[in-house]
């Protein structure tokens, strides 16, 4: 009776341990997603995380293949794959990181550009408001480059001022807290309407 016993206990254990259907389809899709996420990256972000050749290698071969006859399917495939195999917490761990540099970078650009609108369409009033919150700010600098940007709206010539109170408005919001955000030149390019 004590063999039963024994048999029963280690046919149950085996039982509990396996896992179910359910959380191994969970953790495919997830690879899946994460495999999707690292052949959507752009080549410079890319070549800047530790990932390991073969993997590395993979991900390169399934941005270049043209969706013919189920290549790419099978090389997403085969990214799983390899996913499956190794400790994927180090690449989720990057990819976070960078996504939060990403989002801080995008909520420091709308924070420049609500300034430079704000200076552009609310005059001394607003510009005192600059200086109150950023002391260290070029009082008579912003003035000019706010009176050069309306000058030039009004002859509708390139915004070229506008453009260079924005630099300096990233300059000074930045403090040269995120680099990817004070090297980047997004607002160099947007245009706006002063009113």
């Amino acid at each position: 009776m004590n063999q039963i016993d024994d048999d029963f206990d280690e046919l149950e254990h085996q039982y509990s341990v396996r896992p179910n259907k359910s959380a191994i389809k969970r953790e495919n899709a997830a690879l899946e997603e994460l495999g999707e996420d690292l052949i959507a990256l752009p080549v410079d972000r890319l070549n800047g995380l530790a990932l390991p050749n073969e993997l590395f290698e993979a991900v390169k071969l399934a941005q270049n293949i043209a969706n013919h006859h189920g290549a790419a399917k099978r090389q997403r495939k085969f990214i799983t794959k390899l996913l499956r195999e190794m400790d994927v917490s180090p690449i989720r761990e990057q990819l976070e990181r960078h996504s939060n540099l990403s989002a801080r970078a995008t909520h420091q650009l709308h924070h420049v550009e609500r300034w430079r609108d704000r200076l552009l369409k609310g005059g001394d009033h607003e510009l005192n408001a600059l200086m109150a919150e950023y002391p260290d700010a070029e009082r008579q600098k912003l003035r000019q480059l706010i009176r050069d940007a309306h000058k030039e709206y009004e002859t509708e010539a390139s915004p070229r001022s506008a453009r260079l109170l924005f630099k300096y408005l990233r300059e000074l919001l930045s403090d040269g807290k995120d680099e990817e955000f004070s090297s980047g030149d997004s607002g160099e390019y947007s245009v706006f309407n002063i009113k």
